[in-house]
C-alpha cells in the first residue's frame, strides 16, 4: 500500500498541475475533483454494505485492477496529446466509482490481518503508512512533471498498482481474521444509519466529521493555488509544500496508533490544532513560513480523522464494521464533492489564502460546538459510552 500510495499521490499532484496548465482556474479544479469525489457521496454507503456481504480481500483485487487501468489509460490519452478537460473530468469519474468500492473493502482487510484488541491501532498504522506516501508522493510527482511530463507520473502510477495486488495475492487467506458475512435481505443501510445515529457519540462526532471535511479538506485544490498564486512558486514547489503537510500527517496519525482508546476531547485537540494553523496558513507571504506552518496543520488534520475512526471502531461491532467505514467515508471524502468547487470558486473571485483560512475558521467554529456538547454531556449517565471514552484519554 506504500507503494501504491506513492503512486496515487503523484497522479493527484500530476493531474492538478494539468488542469492548472489547461485552464488556470481553480474553479476548473474544483469541478474536476467533484467529479472524483462525486461517486462516493452516491456509492460510499452502498459499497459498505456489499463490503460486509462479499469477500473483502477478493474486491479489493478487482477494485485495485480497475484501478490500474484508469491509470494507464489517462497516461496513454496525456502523452500521446488527446487529454482535455473533459476527458480529465470523465477520467476522475471513473476513478472515484472504483475508489468508493475499494475504500471499504481495502480498509476491511486491514482489520481481518489483527485481533480485535488491535484494530484501532491498525487502522491509525494504515492512516499512517497512506499520509506516509503522502511525503513522498507530492514531491516525487512535482519533480517528475518538472522534469519529464505529468504523463509519464500517470504511468508510473498505473506500475505501483502491481506492489498491492501483489501483496493481496500473497496472503495466507486462512490466517485472516474474517468477519460473519451479514446476511442478505433486510436493511443492512439503514441500519447502520440507525446504530450512529442512537449512539451519542458517534452521531456527534459524524455531525464534526462531515462539517470539517466538506470545507477544511480541499487541500489538493487550495495548497496549489496557492503556491502558485501567492507564495510564486512553481511545480516542484506544489509539490515539496504538499510533501511537507504530510510529514504533519504521519506525525498526527503515529500520535493516535500509540494510544489503544480514543475519546472525544481526542478529537477536540485535533480540531483545535488543525483550526488554528490552517487558518495561520491562508497568510503565508513565503514559502518558508507556509512550510513551518503545513506541518502542525497536516498533524491536525490526520490526527482528526484517525481519532474519529477509533472512535468508530471501539462502538461498532464487527458485522457492521464495512457499513459503518464506508459512512465515514462518505462524510469524509464524499463530502469533498461539495468542498472542492466551493474551494476553487473562493481561490478565484477572493483569494487563494482565503481558500485555505475559510476551512480554518469552519474547524474553530465547529470545535467549539463539539467540545460544549461533550463537556456538558460528560456526567450524563445515559451515555456511559461517552463517559468511559473521557476517562480512558490519559
Amino acid at each position: 500500500m506504500l507503494v501504491s500510495n506513492v503512486g496515487t499521490w503523484m497522479q493527484t499532484t500530476a493531474q492538478v498541475l494539468l488542469l492548472i496548465r489547461i485552464s488556470g482556474k481553480g474553479t476548473a479544479i474544483g469541478l474536476v475533483t467533484a467529479c472524483q469525489f462525486f461517486p462516493l457521496l452516491v456509492l460510499g454507503p452502498y459499497a459498505g454494505v456489499l463490503a460486509d456481504r462479499v469477500n473483502r480481500r477478493r474486491m479489493t483485487i478487482i477494485t485495485q485492477s480497475g484501478l490500474t487501468v484508469q491509470a494507464f489509460v489517462l497516461a496513454a490519452l496525456d502523452l500521446t496529446g488527446h487529454v482535455s478537460l473533459a476527458v480529465v473530468a470523465c477520467l476522475a469519474l471513473v476513478l472515484g466509482t472504483l475508489n468508493a468500492l475499494d475504500n471499504p473493502a481495502r480498509r476491511g482487510v486491514v482489520t481481518e490481518l489483527v485481533d480485535a484488541s488491535d484494530v484501532a491501532s491498525a487502522l491509525s498504522l494504515n492512516t499512517a503508512v497512506m499520509t506516509g506516501a503522502r511525503v513522498f508522493g507530492p514531491a516525487l510527482g512535482g519533480f517528475l512533471v518538472h522534469a519529464v511530463g505529468t504523463g509519464w507520473c500517470f504511468m508510473a502510477n498505473g506500475f505501483s498498482f502491481l506492489a498491492v495486488l501483489g501483496g493481496l495475492l500473497a496472503m495466507n487467506a486462512a490466517e485472516l481474521h474474517v468477519a460473519p458475512r451479514a446476511p442478505r435481505g433486510g436493511r443492512p443501510l439503514r441500519d447502520a444509519l440507525d446504530f450512529v445515529r442512537h449512539d451519542a457519540l458517534l452521531r456527534r462526532t459524524f455531525v464534526a466529521l462531515a462539517v470539517v471535511s466538506t470545507f477544511a479538506y480541499s487541500f489538493t485544490v487550495s495548497l496549489p493555488l496557492l503556491v502558485e498564486r501567492n507564495l510564486g512558486g512553481g511545480d516542484l514547489a506544489v509539490g515539496w509544500l504538499m510533501a511537507v503537510n504530510s510529514v504533519g500527517s504521519v506525525i498526527g496519525s503515529l500520535a493516535m496508533a500509540s494510544r489503544r482508546q480514543i475519546g472525544p476531547w481526542h478529537v477536540a485537540a485535533a480540531l483545535a490544532v488543525l483550526g488554528v494553523f490552517d487558518t495561520a496558513l491562508g497568510g503565508s507571504r513565503t514559502l518558508l513560513v507556509a512550510f513551518a506552518l503545513a506541518v502542525p496543520m497536516g498533524a491536525g488534520g490526520t490526527a482528526f480523522v484517525a481519532s474519529t475512526s477509533g472512535i468508530l471502531q471501539q462502538h461498532t461491532p464487527p458485522a457492521m464494521r464495512g457499513r459503518v467505514l464506508a459512512l465515514q467515508s462518505t462524510a469524509f471524502l464524499g463530502s469533498t464533492f461539495i468542498g472542492a468547487p466551493l474551494t476553487g470558486w473562493i481561490a478565484d473571485r477572493i483569494g487563494a489564502g482565503w481558500a485555505v483560512s475559510y476551512g480554518g475558521v469552519v474547524t474553530l467554529v465547529t470545535l467549539a460546538g463539539y467540545s460544549w456538547v461533550i463537556w456538558s454531556r460528560q456526567d450524563d449517565p445515559k451515555r456511559p459510552n461517552e463517559n468511559e471514552a473521557a476517562a480512558a484519554l490519559v
